[in-house]
């Protein structure tokens, strides 16, 4: 039969996203948000909806997303899509209407959606802001919109511009449920208050443990929190006056540590690490202080102290080698020398710059030395280092080595303190998620308000593939499945991401027979046992991707 041809159209994880957006209310949201009107020929619900799929799957700078849907979406699920009407300029239109509607009032259904729909914990919250990196000029900075600038760079770029991104996470599968933007000099201990305000509008209460890094433990922050019926869980920093009494504790062997938990090691699951506890007392404003000891954090400051020190008296060695000469002439040169090389240990080392003279006689007078020459008595002066270890100031730094100080209002268990902080870093895989995975930068737009809208749009995205961690993993839980077979060559992992489920279903596809360009035939490829048992892990019924197998009379 003559003008016949195939296609192989790829549907991969498409109809997974489709069920968890479903599940959010996603594009109805969007609809009442920014409802379509009759000028539009795209409703800007349906482009939104589109990009936070292309996030989420694989993403492409705006130009580029029309090319995508031509070959991802066009003939696959009930709605038809006309993939060459999401232009670049259609979706920066889309993008303005986002940014000029009411996103914190979005924010917030979009929460209350997934609450309701996933049973989602909200008594524990985690805090945590990073940086978004710009490179270039971004002269076209919008009035009213986050500002891009210099300031303290975490991607270690302090060249280039910035904004400061701050995320919201449940202790319950660690979701993200709300979101800020701040211009990028902002200060992270400015934003505790604002934010912890929008939790407490965003779940109607206050009495929900907010849970941040040390910029949280300032008298205005914990103290705003603690009046109005908040609790909070946050760690202090080291050069407070509040810590000192407990120096003198531990040299005076006051301190009775109790045991707390013992974790073990990722990467040598045969070694524990062991974690203790010490109510350190009141402060003065009435919180506690609990003191924490980590046997793997007092390793590791031993080894970061020996590697300094080590360090420290290789330069000395060096420094030793060039003085006399040069700009290492003088004393106070050398004492400027010495100070940069022992910068990370000047307590813990005594350095002693050695100075000694030697006579010598110069000669003043003109011409050739001679019977007549006059010569004057001078003396030469010459330094040398010396230095050792103090190795009491050592045993007294050792005493406190994997000890730190955690500052709480709630009536916890001191253990259940450290459980609560010790999910903080789940914050971290989040930020990494969202520069990894989801490649939120480089950011292929030049407006500020642009920037702002589509930064909302990776929020939503990072919400969505959270959600489905947290199914898979909790489902597991639940069924005493200790891991999946989900990674390369077979291999199994115990935490499935979503890197991981993305990789499973890269090969899933629709294979399309058509008959003068008239489709006759599409069907399922690429789907086995191990997707199907997924999908049934993940709550999505198989259907969703059976069903679009078809086939028409010709």
């Amino acid at each position: 039969m003559k003008n016949i041809s195939s296609k192989a159209k790829m549907l991969n994880v498409k109809p997974l996203i489709a069920h968890y957006m479903e599940q959010l209310s996603l594009n109805q949201l969007f609809e009442k948000y920014i409802p379509k009107t009759p000028q539009m020929d795209v409703a800007p619900a349906d482009a939104l909806s589109l990009l936070v799929f292309n996030i989420i799957n694989s993403p492409h700078p705006l130009y580029k997303i029309s090319e995508w849907a031509t070959d991802y979406f066009d003939g696959i699920g009930e709605k038809q899509v006309e993939a060459k009407k999401f232009n670049d300029d259609c979706l920066g239109r889309c993008l303005d209407r986002l940014y000029k509607c009411n996103r914190n009032e979005l924010m917030m259904e979009l929460a209350a959606n997934a609450i309701k729909a996933h049973q989602l914990e909200t008594g524990q919250f985690h805090n945590d802001s990073t940086t978004i990196t710009f490179k270039g000029r971004y002269e076209n900075q919008v009035s009213g919109a986050v500002h891009l600038r210099h300031g303290h760079n975490k991607d270690f770029r302090p060249d280039c511009l910035q904004m400061v991104f701050g995320l919201n996470i449940t202790d319950d599968g660690h979701v993200p449920l709300s979101f800020s933007l701040f211009d990028g000099n902002q200060t992270d201990d400015k934003t505790h208050i604002p934010n912890w305000e929008q939790l407490r509008r965003m779940l109607g209460k206050t009495d929900f443990i907010y849970v941040a890094d040390c910029k949280l433990c300032s008298e205005d922050n914990l103290d705003h929190i603690h009046r109005n019926g908040g609790y909070f869980v946050t760690v202090v920093p080291k050069n407070r006056s509040l810590l000192k009494p407990f120096s003198n504790q531990l040299e005076n062997g006051e301190v009775k540590w109790q045991p707390a938990c013992s974790v073990a090691d990722n990467r040598h699951p045969s070694r524990q690490h062991d974690f203790y506890t010490f109510e350190g007392g009141p402060t003065p404003k009435g919180y506690r202080l609990i003191w924490i000891r980590s046997t793997a954090k007092a390793e590791q400051d031993q080894k970061t102290r020996e590697r300094r020190l080590a360090n420290a008296e290789t330069e000395l060695a060096d420094l030793a080698g060039k003085l006399n000469r040069y700009k290492l002439k003088s004393r106070k040169q050398i004492e400027a020398a010495v100070a940069g090389a022992i910068k990370n240990v000047k307590e813990l080392i005594d350095v002693e710059i050695v100075e000694r003279t030697m006579p010598y006689r110069k000669k003043v007078s003109p011409g050739r030395p001679g019977p007549e020459s006059i010569y004057e008595d001078r003396l030469k002066i010459t330094y040398e280092l010396k230095w050792r270890r103090n190795q009491m100031a050592i045993d007294r730094q050792a005493m406190a080595d994997g000890t730190f100080p955690l500052i709480t209002n709630t009536d916890r268990e001191s253990a259940d303190v450290l459980r609560i902080y010790k999910q903080q870093p789940r914050l971290e895989k989040r930020f990494s998620t969202t520069k990894s995975v989801l490649e939120i930068a480089p950011v292929f737009l030049e407006k500020s308000s642009r920037i702002e809208a589509i930064t909302f749009l990776y929020f939503v995205a990072l919400m969505v593939i959270s959600l489905i961690e947290r199914a898979v993993r909790k489902q597991m839980a639940e069924e005493s499945i200790s891991d999946l077979p989900i990674l390369p060559q077979n291999m199994k992992t115990a935490s499935p991401t979503w890197n991981n489920l993305r990789y499973l279903f890269r090969n899933v596809h629709l294979s399309q027979i058509f008959v003068k360009d008239h489709l006759i035939k599409q069907t399922l490829k690429g789907l086995h046992d191990i997707h199907i048992e997924v999908l049934r892990l993940l709550g999505v019924p198989a259907s969703a991707y059976m069903n679009l197998s078809m086939e028409t009379d010709t």
